[in-house]
């Protein structure tokens, strides 16, 4: 576990793409948790669940399977944000078509530990062997909890880096909206001698008439004038 935790403290999340953090950590997962012969990471999004990362492809097999059906151990903890163990597939009951057919790509066993995000789950960290019985020790499940605390925080981290994108976006634009319709407005007031409320109301209207942004209409009027 001290090998797991340093490593852990290690990663950078500052200035990287999310894909290359969740990389770096499923690689780590492969590495230090007990049992582990391939790592995945099962992002869900509203009812689609994806593949964000992945150490060798027995992982991300196994993964497919199970979103071709829309359900399975990966999906089930990532949505309902419980531990699922699998200690041999051959003689595992609760999902019987994905198990019979994971066997193919070489799982035996595997464990899923639910990503914490907010006080819900958003996925699932994904960990499969070729032997049967590899992540029944407890300190298996103690370092799945340890990555899939790291992967929440590194998600959160990214989403939180995006929301101000947008905010920022967001704000720009309605600082640029607000600018071309003042002055569209002052063009009018111009061309129309008309006081500020009125000349708004004409662009409103022409909003609603042509079922256009405000924004737009009043740009197209800034625009014609410049080309006179």
């Amino acid at each position: 576990m001290e090998q797991l935790w340093r490593d852990l403290s290690q990663v950078v999340l500052a200035d990287r793409s999310l894909d290359d953090v969740l990389g770096e950590v499923t690689d780590i997962a492969a590495r230090t948790i007990p049992g582990a012969e391939s790592t995945s990471i099962t992002l869900v999004r509203g009812d689609k669940a994806f593949t964000a990362a992945h150490t060798g492809e027995m992982a991300l097999a196994a993964d497919e399977l199970q979103y071709e059906r829309g359900y399975g151990p990966c999906m089930d903890a990532g949505r309902a944000g419980v531990v699922l163990r699998i200690d041999d597939m051959r003689t595992e009951q609760r999902w019987r078509d994905y198990t019979a057919r994971v066997l193919d790509v070489g799982v035996r066993s595997s464990l899923s530990m639910p990503l914490p995000y907010q006080g819900s789950a958003i996925g699932a960290l994904n960990v499969y062997s070729t032997l049967p019985g590899a992540f029944a020790s407890a300190e298996s499940e103690k370092a799945a909890t340890a990555v899939a605390e790291a992967i929440a925080v590194a998600v959160a981290n990214a989403d939180a880096h995006d929301r101000l994108v947008e905010h920022a976006h967001n704000m720009r634009m309605a600082m640029e909206s607000r600018a071309v319709i003042e002055q569209a407005k002052g063009v009018l007031m111009a061309q129309r001698g008309l006081e500020a409320d009125a000349a708004f109301e004409v662009l409103r209207e022409a909003s609603q008439r042509y079922n256009r942004k405000l924004r737009d209409i009043a740009r197209g009027i800034v625009e014609t004038t410049r080309r006179r």
